[in-house]
Protein backbone atom coordinates (compact mmCIF):
# COMPACT_ATOMS: atom_id res chain seq x y z
CA UNK A 1 0.00 0.00 0.00
CA UNK A 2 1.45 3.43 -1.15
CA UNK A 3 2.46 5.81 1.74
CA UNK A 4 1.18 9.03 2.30
CA UNK A 5 4.08 11.75 2.01
CA UNK A 6 3.02 15.67 2.91
CA UNK A 7 5.46 17.86 1.29
CA UNK A 8 5.05 21.43 3.11
CA UNK A 9 7.50 23.84 0.74
CA UNK A 10 6.56 27.36 -0.62
CA UNK A 11 8.97 27.46 -4.10
CA UNK A 12 6.65 25.70 -6.86
CA UNK A 13 9.16 24.24 -8.79
CA UNK A 14 10.50 22.38 -5.55
CA UNK A 15 7.20 21.19 -4.87
CA UNK A 16 6.66 19.65 -8.05
CA UNK A 17 10.28 18.43 -8.21
CA UNK A 18 9.68 16.86 -4.65
CA UNK A 19 6.12 15.54 -5.60
CA UNK A 20 7.44 13.98 -9.17
CA UNK A 21 9.93 11.86 -7.06
CA UNK A 22 7.88 10.85 -3.94
CA UNK A 23 5.23 9.29 -7.15
CA UNK A 24 7.91 7.44 -8.57
CA UNK A 25 8.88 6.11 -5.43
CA UNK A 26 5.20 4.29 -5.36
CA UNK A 27 3.68 6.97 -2.94
CA UNK A 28 0.92 9.49 -3.04
CA UNK A 29 2.47 13.20 -2.65
CA UNK A 30 0.39 15.65 -0.70
CA UNK A 31 1.27 19.35 -1.04
CA UNK A 32 1.03 22.54 0.97
CA UNK A 33 2.73 26.07 0.44
CA UNK A 34 3.52 26.77 3.57
CA UNK A 35 3.47 25.87 7.61
CA UNK A 36 0.38 26.85 8.43
CA UNK A 37 -1.67 25.07 5.25
CA UNK A 38 0.41 22.25 5.98
CA UNK A 39 -0.60 21.95 9.50
CA UNK A 40 -4.38 22.38 8.14
CA UNK A 41 -3.67 19.16 6.12
CA UNK A 42 -2.31 17.49 8.92
CA UNK A 43 -5.43 17.96 11.25
CA UNK A 44 -7.71 17.82 8.93
CA UNK A 45 -6.59 14.11 7.41
CA UNK A 46 -4.73 13.31 11.05
CA UNK A 47 -3.34 9.70 11.23
CA UNK A 48 -3.54 9.37 7.49
CA UNK A 49 0.16 11.31 7.21
CA UNK A 50 2.82 8.78 7.30
CA UNK A 51 5.97 10.98 6.46
CA UNK A 52 6.29 15.18 6.49
CA UNK A 53 8.34 16.77 4.13
CA UNK A 54 9.26 20.23 5.35
CA UNK A 55 11.28 23.16 4.30
CA UNK A 56 12.92 24.93 6.83
CA UNK A 57 13.31 28.35 5.68
CA UNK A 58 9.64 29.52 4.66
CA UNK A 59 7.64 32.98 5.24
CA UNK A 60 5.28 33.76 7.70
CA UNK A 61 5.64 30.28 9.42
CA UNK A 62 9.13 28.71 8.95
CA UNK A 63 9.86 24.81 8.97
CA UNK A 64 11.14 25.64 12.70
CA UNK A 65 7.39 27.09 14.18
CA UNK A 66 5.98 23.84 12.19
CA UNK A 67 8.41 21.04 14.71
CA UNK A 68 7.60 23.30 17.34
CA UNK A 69 3.69 23.23 16.59
CA UNK A 70 3.69 19.52 16.06
CA UNK A 71 4.95 18.84 19.55
CA UNK A 72 2.26 21.17 21.16
CA UNK A 73 -0.34 19.03 19.48
CA UNK A 74 1.75 15.90 20.63
CA UNK A 75 1.84 15.01 16.46
CA UNK A 76 4.66 12.31 15.82
CA UNK A 77 4.43 11.57 12.07
CA UNK A 78 8.21 11.97 11.25
CA UNK A 79 9.27 14.53 10.00
CA UNK A 80 12.28 15.18 7.31
CA UNK A 81 13.47 19.06 6.95
CA UNK A 82 15.45 20.20 3.71
CA UNK A 83 17.54 22.92 3.97
CA UNK A 84 19.39 25.17 1.43
CA UNK A 85 20.56 27.86 3.44
CA UNK A 86 22.74 28.24 6.73
CA UNK A 87 24.77 25.40 8.64
CA UNK A 88 25.05 22.82 10.62
CA UNK A 89 23.34 25.11 13.57
CA UNK A 90 20.14 25.38 11.55
CA UNK A 91 19.75 21.30 10.79
CA UNK A 92 20.91 20.24 14.80
CA UNK A 93 17.80 23.60 16.02
CA UNK A 94 15.82 21.16 13.52
CA UNK A 95 16.83 17.90 15.55
CA UNK A 96 16.23 19.16 18.62
CA UNK A 97 12.72 20.24 17.99
CA UNK A 98 11.99 16.83 17.12
CA UNK A 99 12.72 16.23 13.11
CA UNK A 100 13.33 13.25 12.32
CA UNK A 101 15.80 13.36 9.50
CA UNK A 102 17.24 15.78 6.99
CA UNK A 103 18.42 16.27 3.74
CA UNK A 104 19.83 19.07 1.98
CA UNK A 105 18.93 20.85 -1.13
CA UNK A 106 19.07 19.79 -3.51
CA UNK A 107 17.80 16.16 -3.21
CA UNK A 108 18.26 13.38 -5.49
CA UNK A 109 15.95 10.95 -5.78
CA UNK A 110 18.16 8.24 -3.82
CA UNK A 111 19.17 10.41 -0.55
CA UNK A 112 14.83 10.73 -0.60
CA UNK A 113 14.43 7.41 -1.24
CA UNK A 114 16.59 6.48 2.29
CA UNK A 115 14.95 8.85 4.22
CA UNK A 116 11.83 8.38 3.09
CA UNK A 117 12.07 4.77 3.66
CA UNK A 118 13.39 4.94 7.38
CA UNK A 119 10.69 7.74 8.35
CA UNK A 120 8.49 4.52 7.10
CA UNK A 121 10.43 2.43 9.37
CA UNK A 122 9.66 4.70 12.10
CA UNK A 123 6.37 5.46 11.53
CA UNK A 124 5.71 1.07 11.45
CA UNK A 125 5.04 1.62 7.69
CA UNK A 126 6.65 -1.25 5.05
CA UNK A 127 9.02 1.02 2.93
CA UNK A 128 9.48 0.04 -0.86
CA UNK A 129 12.79 -0.48 -1.60
CA UNK A 130 14.09 0.26 1.98
CA UNK A 131 17.76 -0.31 2.44
CA UNK A 132 18.64 -3.41 4.26
CA UNK A 133 20.76 -2.87 7.68
CA UNK A 134 24.64 -3.42 8.12
CA UNK A 135 25.93 -7.09 8.41
CA UNK A 136 28.13 -7.85 11.19
CA UNK A 137 29.40 -10.58 9.06
CA UNK A 138 31.69 -11.38 6.76
CA UNK A 139 30.17 -10.93 3.63
CA UNK A 140 29.14 -7.27 2.99
CA UNK A 141 26.60 -6.02 -0.03
CA UNK A 142 26.28 -2.96 -0.97
CA UNK A 143 22.83 -2.83 0.32
CA UNK A 144 24.49 -3.19 3.79
CA UNK A 145 26.27 0.17 3.34
CA UNK A 146 24.51 2.67 5.53
CA UNK A 147 24.45 5.88 3.76
CA UNK A 148 22.22 8.85 2.92
CA UNK A 149 24.79 11.22 2.14
CA UNK A 150 25.06 12.47 -1.46
CA UNK A 151 28.87 11.95 -0.85
CA UNK A 152 28.61 8.11 0.00
CA UNK A 153 25.83 7.39 -2.86
CA UNK A 154 28.69 8.92 -5.09
CA UNK A 155 31.16 6.45 -3.26
CA UNK A 156 28.93 3.79 -3.44
CA UNK A 157 28.12 4.48 -7.26
CA UNK A 158 31.99 4.32 -7.91
CA UNK A 159 32.39 0.94 -6.12
CA UNK A 160 29.67 -0.77 -8.10
CA UNK A 161 31.49 0.38 -11.56
CA UNK A 162 34.76 -0.90 -10.30
CA UNK A 163 33.00 -4.24 -8.92
CA UNK A 164 32.11 -4.85 -12.96
CA UNK A 165 35.88 -5.64 -13.46
CA UNK A 166 39.26 -6.60 -11.69
CA UNK A 167 40.55 -2.96 -11.84
CA UNK A 168 43.29 -2.62 -8.77
CA UNK A 169 41.29 -0.10 -6.20
CA UNK A 170 42.70 2.43 -3.71
CA UNK A 171 40.28 3.91 -1.40
CA UNK A 172 41.36 6.49 0.39
CA UNK A 173 40.06 8.39 3.54
CA UNK A 174 40.75 8.58 7.11
CA UNK A 175 41.07 6.15 9.75
CA UNK A 176 37.69 4.47 10.76
CA UNK A 177 35.61 6.09 7.82
CA UNK A 178 34.50 2.46 6.50
CA UNK A 179 37.01 1.68 3.64
CA UNK A 180 37.02 -2.06 4.17
CA UNK A 181 33.24 -2.21 4.30
CA UNK A 182 33.48 -0.96 1.01
CA UNK A 183 35.76 -3.20 -0.31
CA UNK A 184 34.00 -6.41 1.10
CA UNK A 185 31.12 -4.72 -1.15
CA UNK A 186 33.44 -4.47 -3.71
CA UNK A 187 34.14 -8.11 -3.24
CA UNK A 188 30.56 -9.26 -3.10
CA UNK A 189 29.54 -7.09 -6.09
CA UNK A 190 31.81 -8.91 -8.86
CA UNK A 191 32.16 -12.19 -9.97
CA UNK A 192 35.06 -13.00 -7.00
CA UNK A 193 31.74 -13.22 -4.57
CA UNK A 194 31.94 -16.22 -2.64
CA UNK A 195 35.66 -16.47 -3.10
CA UNK A 196 38.24 -15.53 -0.44
CA UNK A 197 38.66 -11.88 1.15
CA UNK A 198 41.82 -11.68 2.70
CA UNK A 199 43.05 -8.97 4.77
CA UNK A 200 46.50 -7.27 5.69
CA UNK A 201 46.84 -4.27 7.50
CA UNK A 202 50.54 -3.17 6.63
CA UNK A 203 50.70 -1.03 9.22
CA UNK A 204 50.61 -3.64 11.94
CA UNK A 205 53.21 -6.19 10.91
CA UNK A 206 56.50 -5.46 11.72
CA UNK A 207 58.84 -4.68 9.04
CA UNK A 208 61.16 -8.11 8.63
CA UNK A 209 57.95 -10.01 8.31
CA UNK A 210 56.11 -8.35 6.11
CA UNK A 211 57.56 -10.05 3.19
CA UNK A 212 57.23 -13.82 4.50
CA UNK A 213 53.40 -13.07 5.80
CA UNK A 214 52.30 -11.52 2.22
CA UNK A 215 54.59 -13.98 -0.09
CA UNK A 216 55.01 -16.49 2.38
CA UNK A 217 58.06 -18.90 2.79
CA UNK A 218 59.98 -21.81 2.61
CA UNK A 219 60.78 -24.63 5.03
CA UNK A 220 63.99 -23.52 6.52
CA UNK A 221 64.08 -20.34 4.28
CA UNK A 222 65.37 -18.49 6.88
CA UNK A 223 66.45 -18.91 10.70
CA UNK A 224 62.99 -19.67 13.08
CA UNK A 225 61.15 -21.10 9.57
CA UNK A 226 60.80 -24.33 10.70
CA UNK A 227 57.48 -24.83 8.46
CA UNK A 228 56.22 -23.62 5.08
CA UNK A 229 53.97 -20.93 5.09
CA UNK A 230 51.93 -20.16 2.16
CA UNK A 231 51.84 -16.40 2.73
CA UNK A 232 48.48 -13.93 2.21
CA UNK A 233 48.66 -13.85 -1.66
CA UNK A 234 47.95 -17.80 -1.93
CA UNK A 235 45.52 -17.74 0.59
CA UNK A 236 43.64 -14.87 -1.93
CA UNK A 237 43.95 -17.22 -4.40
CA UNK A 238 40.71 -16.65 -6.86
CA UNK A 239 39.44 -14.05 -4.85
CA UNK A 240 40.58 -10.68 -3.41
CA UNK A 241 43.07 -9.43 -0.97
CA UNK A 242 42.62 -6.22 0.78
CA UNK A 243 45.99 -4.63 1.72
CA UNK A 244 45.46 -1.88 4.46
CA UNK A 245 47.33 0.90 5.26
CA UNK A 246 49.07 0.33 2.02
CA UNK A 247 51.20 3.55 2.72
CA UNK A 248 53.37 1.78 5.31
CA UNK A 249 54.84 -0.99 3.09
CA UNK A 250 58.47 -0.91 3.17
CA UNK A 251 59.98 0.27 -0.24
CA UNK A 252 61.53 -3.31 -0.32
CA UNK A 253 58.59 -5.31 -0.21
CA UNK A 254 56.92 -2.86 -2.92
CA UNK A 255 58.93 -3.87 -5.66
CA UNK A 256 57.87 -7.30 -4.90
CA UNK A 257 54.47 -6.03 -4.67
CA UNK A 258 54.94 -4.06 -8.10
CA UNK A 259 55.72 -7.58 -10.13
CA UNK A 260 52.71 -9.40 -8.36
CA UNK A 261 50.28 -6.81 -10.35
CA UNK A 262 51.80 -6.39 -13.08
CA UNK A 263 52.81 -10.11 -14.38
CA UNK A 264 50.84 -12.13 -11.70
CA UNK A 265 52.88 -13.80 -9.95
CA UNK A 266 54.90 -14.16 -6.44
CA UNK A 267 58.07 -15.00 -5.03
CA UNK A 268 57.85 -16.72 -2.12
CA UNK A 269 60.70 -16.32 0.26
CA UNK A 270 63.60 -19.66 -0.20
CA UNK A 271 61.57 -21.08 -3.17
CA UNK A 272 63.76 -20.98 -6.53
CA UNK A 273 60.90 -20.41 -9.03
CA UNK A 274 57.84 -17.57 -8.91
CA UNK A 275 54.20 -18.51 -8.04
CA UNK A 276 51.10 -17.82 -10.32
CA UNK A 277 48.07 -16.23 -8.26
CA UNK A 278 44.67 -15.13 -9.62
CA UNK A 279 44.46 -11.88 -7.57
CA UNK A 280 42.56 -8.67 -7.42
CA UNK A 281 43.99 -6.32 -5.26
CA UNK A 282 41.95 -3.67 -3.24
CA UNK A 283 44.36 -1.10 -1.54
CA UNK A 284 43.40 1.46 1.29
CA UNK A 285 45.09 4.43 2.70
CA UNK A 286 44.76 7.32 5.08
CA UNK A 287 48.22 8.73 3.76
CA UNK A 288 48.18 11.02 0.81
CA UNK A 289 50.50 8.83 -1.53
CA UNK A 290 51.31 11.37 -3.79
CA UNK A 291 53.11 13.16 -1.24
CA UNK A 292 54.40 9.52 -0.07
CA UNK A 293 55.74 9.15 -3.56
CA UNK A 294 57.32 12.64 -4.06
CA UNK A 295 59.01 12.32 -0.26
CA UNK A 296 60.57 8.93 -1.38
CA UNK A 297 58.79 6.62 0.40
CA UNK A 298 56.22 5.02 -1.29
CA UNK A 299 57.53 3.63 -5.13
CA UNK A 300 56.11 5.77 -8.27
CA UNK A 301 55.48 2.92 -10.34
CA UNK A 302 53.79 1.14 -7.83
CA UNK A 303 51.57 4.20 -7.32
CA UNK A 304 50.42 3.99 -11.01
CA UNK A 305 49.75 0.70 -10.93
CA UNK A 306 47.56 0.58 -7.89
CA UNK A 307 45.84 3.66 -8.49
CA UNK A 308 43.78 2.64 -11.61
CA UNK A 309 40.56 3.21 -9.75
CA UNK A 310 40.96 5.96 -6.79
CA UNK A 311 37.82 5.98 -4.58
CA UNK A 312 37.80 9.08 -1.64
CA UNK A 313 35.15 8.45 1.14
CA UNK A 314 34.73 11.32 2.87
CA UNK A 315 35.16 12.12 6.73
CA UNK A 316 31.94 11.46 8.67
CA UNK A 317 31.79 15.36 9.59
CA UNK A 318 31.54 15.74 6.24
CA UNK A 319 28.61 13.64 5.74
CA UNK A 320 26.13 14.60 7.97
CA UNK A 321 23.27 13.04 7.01
CA UNK A 322 24.52 9.94 7.17
CA UNK A 323 24.90 10.45 11.58
CA UNK A 324 21.09 9.76 12.35
CA UNK A 325 21.16 6.75 9.95
CA UNK A 326 24.15 5.43 11.40
CA UNK A 327 22.96 6.17 15.20
CA UNK A 328 19.30 4.14 14.32
CA UNK A 329 21.33 1.26 12.14
CA UNK A 330 24.06 0.96 15.63
CA UNK A 331 21.58 1.42 18.34
CA UNK A 332 19.16 -1.60 16.36
CA UNK A 333 22.35 -3.87 15.83
CA UNK A 334 23.14 -3.36 19.37
CA UNK A 335 19.95 -3.58 21.00
CA UNK A 336 19.80 -7.24 19.18
CA UNK A 337 23.26 -8.38 20.25
CA UNK A 338 22.34 -7.60 23.94
CA UNK A 339 19.04 -9.23 23.50
CA UNK A 340 17.06 -6.34 25.11
CA UNK A 341 12.89 -7.11 24.80
CA UNK A 342 13.00 -3.44 22.67
CA UNK A 343 14.85 -1.55 20.71
CA UNK A 344 16.60 1.66 22.72
CA UNK A 345 15.45 4.66 21.02
CA UNK A 346 17.15 8.06 20.86
CA UNK A 347 15.95 11.58 22.42
CA UNK A 348 15.99 14.29 19.56
CA UNK A 349 18.50 16.23 21.92
CA UNK A 350 20.92 13.59 22.00
CA UNK A 351 20.74 12.57 18.33
CA UNK A 352 21.37 16.63 17.70
CA UNK A 353 24.35 16.01 19.96
CA UNK A 354 25.34 13.25 18.06
CA UNK A 355 24.92 15.32 14.79
CA UNK A 356 26.43 18.03 15.60
CA UNK A 357 29.71 16.44 16.78
CA UNK A 358 32.54 16.22 14.58
CA UNK A 359 33.68 12.43 15.09
CA UNK A 360 37.46 12.75 14.70
CA UNK A 361 37.35 8.74 15.07
CA UNK A 362 34.30 8.52 12.46
CA UNK A 363 32.32 5.80 12.32
CA UNK A 364 33.99 3.57 14.53
CA UNK A 365 34.18 5.92 17.22
CA UNK A 366 30.58 6.51 16.65
CA UNK A 367 29.59 2.94 16.82
CA UNK A 368 32.31 2.29 19.89
CA UNK A 369 29.69 5.70 21.42
CA UNK A 370 26.57 4.20 20.10
CA UNK A 371 27.65 0.43 21.86
CA UNK A 372 28.94 1.84 25.34
CA UNK A 373 25.29 4.20 25.64
CA UNK A 374 23.26 1.17 24.61
CA UNK A 375 25.06 -1.27 27.45
CA UNK A 376 24.90 1.44 29.94
CA UNK A 377 21.47 2.74 29.32
CA UNK A 378 18.95 2.88 32.64
CA UNK A 379 16.15 3.43 30.48
CA UNK A 380 15.14 2.80 26.97
CA UNK A 381 15.81 5.96 25.24
CA UNK A 382 18.88 7.15 24.59
CA UNK A 383 19.73 10.65 26.32
CA UNK A 384 22.27 13.27 26.15
CA UNK A 385 23.28 11.92 29.41
CA UNK A 386 24.10 9.08 28.40
CA UNK A 387 27.18 10.06 25.96
CA UNK A 388 29.40 11.62 29.07
CA UNK A 389 32.08 11.47 26.50
CA UNK A 390 30.16 14.21 24.55
CA UNK A 391 28.47 15.93 27.62
CA UNK A 392 31.23 16.66 29.30
CA UNK A 393 31.94 19.17 27.04
CA UNK A 394 28.17 20.84 27.66
CA UNK A 395 28.31 23.46 30.10
CA UNK A 396 26.99 23.18 33.91
CA UNK A 397 23.15 23.00 33.80
CA UNK A 398 22.73 22.39 30.05
CA UNK A 399 22.86 18.85 29.57
CA UNK A 400 19.37 19.11 27.82
CA UNK A 401 18.14 21.69 25.33
CA UNK A 402 21.76 22.39 23.84
CA UNK A 403 22.38 24.01 20.91
CA UNK A 404 26.79 23.12 20.08
CA UNK A 405 28.67 26.34 19.18
CA UNK A 406 29.36 24.98 15.80
CA UNK A 407 31.65 26.25 12.91
CA UNK A 408 29.86 28.03 10.30
CA UNK A 409 29.93 26.29 7.15
CA UNK A 410 27.89 25.36 4.81
CA UNK A 411 25.74 22.38 4.50
CA UNK A 412 26.95 21.74 0.61
CA UNK A 413 28.21 18.24 -0.13
CA UNK A 414 31.30 17.32 1.17
CA UNK A 415 32.15 20.76 2.31
CA UNK A 416 29.79 20.22 5.23
CA UNK A 417 32.03 21.16 8.62
CA UNK A 418 31.04 19.70 12.01
CA UNK A 419 32.06 20.62 15.35
CA UNK A 420 34.75 20.19 17.93
CA UNK A 421 34.18 20.14 21.69
CA UNK A 422 33.61 22.53 23.41
CA UNK A 423 29.63 22.90 23.19
CA UNK A 424 28.04 26.50 23.64
CA UNK A 425 24.64 26.91 25.50
CA UNK A 426 21.95 28.16 23.17
CA UNK A 427 22.34 32.08 23.28
CA UNK A 428 19.60 33.60 25.80
CA UNK A 429 16.69 35.17 23.15
CA UNK A 430 15.28 37.49 25.37
CA UNK A 431 14.92 39.73 28.23
CA UNK A 432 16.44 38.25 31.33
CA UNK A 433 13.64 39.13 34.29
CA UNK A 434 10.03 38.95 33.76
CA UNK A 435 10.07 37.30 30.22
CA UNK A 436 8.03 34.06 31.02
CA UNK A 437 5.07 36.57 32.44
CA UNK A 438 5.17 38.48 29.14
CA UNK A 439 2.81 38.05 25.92
CA UNK A 440 4.63 37.04 22.56
CA UNK A 441 3.96 40.79 21.95
CA UNK A 442 4.98 42.16 24.74
CA UNK A 443 8.40 39.95 24.54
CA UNK A 444 9.18 41.55 20.92
CA UNK A 445 8.25 45.07 21.78
CA UNK A 446 11.05 44.83 24.78
CA UNK A 447 13.43 42.94 22.20
CA UNK A 448 13.12 45.67 20.17
CA UNK A 449 13.66 48.75 22.58
CA UNK A 450 16.60 46.44 22.94
CA UNK A 451 17.87 46.32 19.79
CA UNK A 452 17.03 50.52 18.94
CA UNK A 453 19.07 51.19 22.19
CA UNK A 454 22.18 48.86 20.46
CA UNK A 455 22.03 49.97 17.09
CA UNK A 456 23.28 53.20 17.20
CA UNK A 457 26.31 53.98 15.47
CA UNK A 458 27.68 57.09 15.30
CA UNK A 459 28.64 58.88 11.67
CA UNK A 460 30.94 61.56 13.68
CA UNK A 461 33.59 61.31 16.05
CA UNK A 462 33.90 63.26 19.04
CA UNK A 463 35.89 65.90 17.38
CA UNK A 464 33.08 66.56 15.13
CA UNK A 465 34.46 65.03 11.81
CA UNK A 466 32.91 62.11 9.68
CA UNK A 467 34.57 58.61 11.04
CA UNK A 468 36.35 56.43 8.62
CA UNK A 469 34.35 53.83 6.88
CA UNK A 470 36.44 51.10 8.02
CA UNK A 471 35.62 51.99 11.86
CA UNK A 472 31.94 52.08 10.71
CA UNK A 473 31.91 49.14 8.52
CA UNK A 474 33.62 46.94 11.70
CA UNK A 475 31.34 47.87 14.25
CA UNK A 476 28.37 46.94 11.70
CA UNK A 477 29.68 43.72 11.15
CA UNK A 478 30.04 42.95 15.24
CA UNK A 479 26.43 44.75 15.53
CA UNK A 480 25.07 42.41 12.85
CA UNK A 481 26.84 39.54 14.63
CA UNK A 482 25.66 39.88 17.88
CA UNK A 483 21.76 40.84 16.27
CA UNK A 484 21.91 37.30 14.24
CA UNK A 485 23.52 35.71 17.07
CA UNK A 486 26.17 34.11 15.00
CA UNK A 487 24.55 33.08 12.16
CA UNK A 488 26.87 33.32 9.14
CA UNK A 489 24.77 32.59 6.32
CA UNK A 490 22.23 35.21 7.92
CA UNK A 491 24.67 37.94 8.74
CA UNK A 492 26.16 37.84 5.20
CA UNK A 493 22.85 37.68 3.30
CA UNK A 494 22.06 40.54 5.42
CA UNK A 495 25.14 42.89 4.92
CA UNK A 496 25.18 42.06 1.15
CA UNK A 497 28.16 40.41 0.71
CA UNK A 498 29.49 36.49 0.47
CA UNK A 499 29.60 34.65 3.13
CA UNK A 500 33.84 34.20 2.10
CA UNK A 501 33.95 38.39 2.10
CA UNK A 502 32.40 38.31 5.50
CA UNK A 503 35.28 36.10 6.31
CA UNK A 504 37.88 37.54 5.18
CA UNK A 505 36.59 40.97 6.77
CA UNK A 506 36.72 38.99 10.32
CA UNK A 507 39.95 38.81 9.88
CA UNK A 508 40.87 41.69 8.76
CA UNK A 509 39.55 43.38 12.03
CA UNK A 510 40.24 40.69 14.46
CA UNK A 511 37.12 39.64 15.31
CA UNK A 512 36.89 36.00 16.50
CA UNK A 513 33.78 34.45 14.42
CA UNK A 514 33.86 31.96 17.08
CA UNK A 515 32.65 34.48 19.33
CA UNK A 516 30.92 36.70 18.06
CA UNK A 517 28.95 37.92 20.75
CA UNK A 518 31.49 39.83 22.13
CA UNK A 519 32.35 43.43 22.36
CA UNK A 520 34.57 45.41 20.17
CA UNK A 521 37.92 46.33 22.28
Amino acid sequence: MAAQILVIEDDPVQRRILTGMIERLGHVAHVADNGRAGLDVLLRRGARIDVILLDLMMPEMDGHAVLAALAERNITTPAIVQTGQGGIETVVLAMQAGAFDFVVKPVSPERLAVAIGNALKQSGRPARGSTSRRSRGDVVRFEDVVSASEAMIRVLDLARRAAQSSIPVVLEGESGVGKEMVARAIQSGSDRAGKPFITVNCGAIPANLVESILFGHEKGAFTGATEKHAGKFVEADGGTLFLDEIGDLPLAVQVKLLRAVQQGEIETVGARLPQKVDVRLISATNKDLITEVREGRFREDLYYRLNVFPIAIPALRRRKEDIPLLVRNFVEIFSSEQRLAKTRTVSHGAMALLTAYDWPGNIRELESAIYRAVVMAEHSELDVTDFPQLAVTLPDGHAHGVVPHLSPEPLRGEATAGVHAPFAAMPHSGPAQGAASLSPAERRAMRSAETVTDSAIPSVDAGGNVRKLAEVEEELIRFALKFYRGQMSQVARKLGIGRSTLYRKLKDYGIDPDDPFSEAA
